[in-house]
């Protein structure tokens, strides 16, 4: 058993070196707003748990058996946040701070139940992969709406990374995740777009925005 702040460095370090390939010490202190020398420690205790490989000046990296144990813990949070989207109301602005309690829970039957009431999703509420069982975690081939071109259409599929402030715009622009959007301009000077969807004809939106948008691209026909 580890503590739920063992967990929390878990994860941390799951989603840096899924992001950047490597984290350092700087990089968790930064993220959770925590003293490097208290992150140094916390290092060397999970490095005795053998979850995380520690050496003085290198990249972090998590063993094995620390990459599944975060895995799992980021499946708990997913399914959590899918079950309250899907089974309870909440909009999925919503979701994250109740599903940083719940992923806590030591009862892999709770989330195997949760999972089979939800028809086994593939992804959470914000189009994030949920790792499966044992961990293993789908990688997708998705681009940054803000990489494409005036004139391609695209699928819009997740959000990452997501924030409260950034969900609810999304949301007040009827904005959501299986909308086909239809590049109609970007502006040479800061890189805003103007896109259709659904009944929206010329909506603006930020390069900020664009940047976090992930979305699939059609193939187009020969």
């Amino acid at each position: 058993m580890i503590s739920h702040t063992e967990e929390n460095y878990l994860k941390v370090l799951y989603n840096l070196t899924s992001l950047k390939g490597e984290a350092s010490v700087n990089d968790i202190s930064k993220q959770l707003d925590i003293k490097m020398p208290t992150v140094n420690s916390m290092m060397k205790r999970l490095a005795e748990k053998e979850l995380v490989v520690y050496e003085s000046y290198k990249p972090l990296k998590l063993t094995d058996e620390g990459k599944k144990l975060a895995a799992l813990i980021i499946r708990k949070h997913r399914l959590t946040e899918m079950y309250l989207v899907e089974k309870m109301g909440f909009g999925w602005e919503q979701v994250h701070n109740i599903a940083e309690q719940i992923e806590h829970i030591q009862a892999p039957e709770f989330f195997e139940k949760m999972d089979e009431l939800l028809g086994f999703p593939k992804v959470d509420p914000h189009g994030s992969p949920i790792p499966d069982a044992e961990g293993n975690i789908a990688s997708d081939s998705y681009v940054k709406l803000s990489d494409c071109k005036v004139g391609d259409t695209v699928t819009f599929m997740a959000v990452q990374p997501s924030s409260e402030d950034l969900l609810k715009f999304l949301t007040s622009r009827e904005l959501s995740l299986g909308l086909e959007l239809k590049i109609k301009q970007i502006e040479p000077f800061d890189g805003s777009m103007a896109i259709s969807y659904g009944s929206k004809e010329n909506e603006m939106l930020s390069s900020k925005v664009c940047d976090k948008l992930l979305v699939s691209k059609k193939r187009k026909k020969k």
